[in-house]
């Protein structure tokens, strides 16, 4: 069955290129990025990987972290990890999962056979401290993630997570938000000093609440 928004992220225990690593024990307190590539030694996912590698301190400052998985093994890994950094100006810093058995492949559904019957497609996860799925994106193997997308997204949840607020199309950090419809006019001046503009009942904007 197809991990679903709100489902507890399956854990696991796997050997990455970092040492053996339990998800949850992992994650702890922290917001997770589990993502899966096709193959190393391919090139799209170098590109990506190396990318994620680069800006794993944007993820940092978000209290995110960071873990890939292939059903390649850990010593591929870290051979690959080498063209990375001569290719993309930065090798693997964070954990990657040597997946061989296919077992978080399958426990997470990172496999499709009618897009790739034996490797695993592009998926992402966003895990919350709680370790509850909150964003799950999937990509097929010839389409390169957006890694400003990804943090966009975090941000988003990040802020509707502590504040009443929905994110409208195209949004960014800094940008309006959505009052949600549940809270009257008098309890959305109490939560959102900063004022708002009403354009229909259920459609009032506020500047970003402070984080």
């Amino acid at each position: 069955m197809a991990i679903q928004l709100g489902d507890t992220a399956p854990d696991f225990t796997a050997e990455t290129t970092e040492g053996q690593i339990s998800l949850h024990e992992y994650l702890g307190e922290s917001w997770g990025l589990l993502f899966s590539h096709p193959a190393d030694f391919t090139p799209v996912c170098t590109t990506e990987l190396g990318d994620f590698a680069r800006r794993k301190g944007e993820f940092a400052k978000r209290n995110t972290k960071l873990i890939g998985v292939s059903v390649d093994p850990v010593e591929s890994h870290r051979r690959w990890s080498n063209d990375i950094a001569e290719t993309q100006g930065q090798g693997l810093n964070y954990p990657l999962v040597g997946d061989e058995g296919r077992t978080v492949a399958d426990l997470y559904g990172m496999i499709h056979p009618k897009a790739i019957e034996t490797a695993t497609v592009r998926t992402v996860f966003v895990i919350g401290p709680d370790k509850k799925v909150k964003l799950t994106l999937t990509y097929p193997a010839n389409v390169g993630r957006n890694v400003d997308e990804i943090l966009r997204v975090i941000d988003a949840l990040q802020l509707s997570g502590a504040h009443a607020v929905s994110t409208p199309v195209n949004w960014k950090d800094g940008d309006e938000v959505i009052i949600s419809p549940a809270l009257s006019d008098d309890e959305a001046k109490k939560r959102f000093p900063k004022g708002f503009r009403t354009l229909k009942p259920y459609l009032r904007l506020t500047p970003q609440p402070d984080k």
